[in-house]
């Protein structure tokens, strides 16, 4: 691995926020487009940092990708119950893809859970088109839980996402 993961710090929030609102867009995944309101959200990385962990995939100094890891509840967390971390926002620029920047993030994520008190649990939520994080969290262990797929914005379409956990 020719590249470090570790926290994002402030003045990489900005670059973070638009590789990962780029991922998302050039994937097709947002509905709405440039006019999807989560794109505000993905850009926002110093809200996520202030209530979450951000990591980032470095090379030379250049930005990778980054996730969001939530290691207890709080305004971060989607699905996440008592004992449960959670990661959100995984992206990685289409440039560094292919090799294991993804991955290595998850690991990381995985790694923290680990150590974070009374975890024994990390879950995440993905889009059903999202087949290389799929791969991904599956390759690592995770087990999908249909029973906690859920919508995030039901009164403007049928966006269901699917969910994952992994028993630590």
């Amino acid at each position: 691995m020719d590249f470090a993961i570790r926290q994002a710090t402030p003045d990489e929030f900005d670059p973070l926020g638009e590789i990962t609102a780029r991922a998302y867009l050039q994937d097709g995944l947002l509905d709405f487009g440039e006019s999807d309101e989560y794109l505000g959200e993905l850009r926002d990385v110093a809200k996520r940092a202030a209530a979450a962990e951000v990591l980032v995939a470095v090379e030379r100094g250049r930005l990778l990708g980054g996730v969001t890891f939530v290691p207890r509840g709080g305004p971060m967390a989607d699905i996440a119950r008592s004992g449960e971390a959670e990661i959100r926002m995984l992206a990685v620029d289409h440039a560094a893809r292919g090799r294991g920047v993804g991955e290595a993030l998850v690991r990381a994520c995985i790694d923290r859970a680990r150590t974070t008190e009374a975890c024994v649990r990390i879950v995440l939520s993905t889009q059903r088109t999202m087949y290389s994080a799929h791969r991904i969290y599956e390759r690592l262990g995770f087990a999908r839980t249909p029973e906690r797929d859920w919508n995030p914005v039901p009164h403007l379409a049928d966006i269901t996402l699917i969910t994952y956990e992994l028993t630590l």
